[in-house]
C-alpha cells in the first residue's frame, strides 16, 4: 500500500476512535465522584427511574446515582435491574450485546470498586471500560515477526476480523496479571511459565459515541516475545486460526477493514515503539502518538 495512503487511512481510524465530544455530555457521579459520561437523551431516560438516577443542576448539570444506595452491593444490583428492563424495551442497541459479565465502576483502576455492571450497559453510563492486550511477536536476525489471531465467526462483535495473539476484557474482581494468564492459556494455549515472560508497555486508551451509547476504553499493552518453536493453539474458539506475519504485513493490513479497531491502535503503537514508523518519514507521527494516549 502507497505510503500516503497507508497514513491517511491510519489517521481516520485513529481519529474515529477519539472523537467524543465531552462538551455534549453530562458528567455521572457516584457518591460524588464523577466515573462516567452520559448523553442526555439516556439520562433522560434513566432519571424516569428517579429512586435510582437523579439529574442536578446546583454545581453544573449532571447525573448521579441516588445517594439512598449505600454500598456497591446495593448499586450493582439497582442498576443491574434498570439496565435489564431497558434491555427487555429494547431502547438502546449496545443492551442487545448482553454478556452477563461484569465490570467494576471505579473512579481509578486501582481504586475500590462503587459499583459493578453489566459489559454491555457500561456505555451508556460511559464508565471506562479496562482489558487486556498482548503484542506476541519474535525475533529472526533483525526482523520482527507478530502472531496475529483471527477472530472466531461465531463472535458476537468483529466475528472473522483480525485481532491479538490473547486479549480480554476484565471482569469485577479480576486484575491485570490475572486477567492476561487467564486470556493468554483460553485463547492460544499458551503455558503460564511462557505468558509469565510477558512485558507491560504502557496502556492505549480511546472514546468515541455510537447511537448515544459513550465507549471510553483503556488497554493495558503486554509485549510477549515467543521462541521460534512456539506455536499458538485454537482454546476456547474465539480464535479461528493463527498467523506468524512480517511487519511489514501488519502494518499494511491495520489500514484495512480487516483487523477489530481497536487492536489495530495498540498495533500501532507496537510498530512506533519498536521504530517500525519513523517521524521523519511517518507524516502524521505525532497525531498518532497523541491519539493513542486520549483522556477518559
Amino acid at each position: 500500500m502507497a505510503a500516503a495512503a497507508w497514513s491517511e487511512r491510519v489517521l481516520e481510524l485513529v481519529l474515529k476512535l477519539n472523537s467524543l465530544q465531552r462538551a455534549c455530555c453530562l458528567p455521572f457521579c457516584v457518591q460524588g465522584q464523577r466515573v462516567g459520561w452520559v448523553m442526555p437523551p439516556v439520562a433522560q431516560v434513566l432519571v424516569q427511574n428517579s429512586d435510582i438516577f437523579k439529574l442536578c443542576n446546583d454545581s453544573g448539570a449532571r447525573l448521579e446515582l441516588s445517594d439512598r444506595l449505600h454500598c456497591p452491593k446495593e448499586r450493582t444490583r439497582a442498576v443491574q435491574e434498570v439496565m435489564e428492563a431497558l434491555r427487555g424495551q429494547d431502547v438502546f442497541p449496545c443492551l442487545q450485546e448482553w454478556r452477563d459479565e461484569l465490570y467494576d465502576v471505579k473512579g481509578l483502576f486501582a481504586d475500590p470498586p462503587l459499583l459493578s455492571m453489566e459489559r454491555a450497559a457500561t456505555p451508556l453510563l460511559g464508565v471506562p471500560r479496562y482489558g487486556v492486550h498482548v503484542n506476541g511477536f519474535l525475533r529472526r536476525g533483525a526482523d520482527i515477526f507478530m502472531w496475529i489471531a483471527r477472530r472466531s465467526l461465531t463472535k458476537p462483535t468483529y466475528p472473522g476480523k483480525l485481532d491479538h495473539l490473547a486479549a480480554g476484557g476484565i471482569s469485577a474482581g479480576s486484575g491485570v496479571w490475572e486477567t492476561l494468564l487467564k486470556e493468554c492459556m483460553e485463547e492460544a494455549c499458551i503455558p503460564e511459565s511462557l505468558a509469565a515472560t510477558a512485558k507491560p508497555a504502557g496502556t492505549i486508551s480511546y472514546a468515541y459515541e455510537k447511537d448515544a451509547a459513550l465507549y471510553l476504553e483503556c488497554q493495558f499493552v503486554y509485549d510477549l516475545e515467543v521462541p521460534e518453536s512456539f506455536q499458538p493453539c485454537v482454546g476456547d474458539g474465539e480464535v479461528q486460526e493463527f498467523y506468524l506475519w512480517p511487519l511489514d504485513q501488519v502494518k499494511d493490513a491495520i489500514a484495512t477493514q480487516e483487523f477489530k479497531p481497536n487492536c489495530a491502535l495498540v498495533i500501532l503503537d507496537f510498530l512506533i515503539r519498536k521504530g517500525h514508523i519513523q517521524p521523519d518519514t511517518e507524516k502524521f507521527y505525532t497525531k498518532f502518538v497523541e491519539n493513542l494516549h486520549g483522556p477518559l
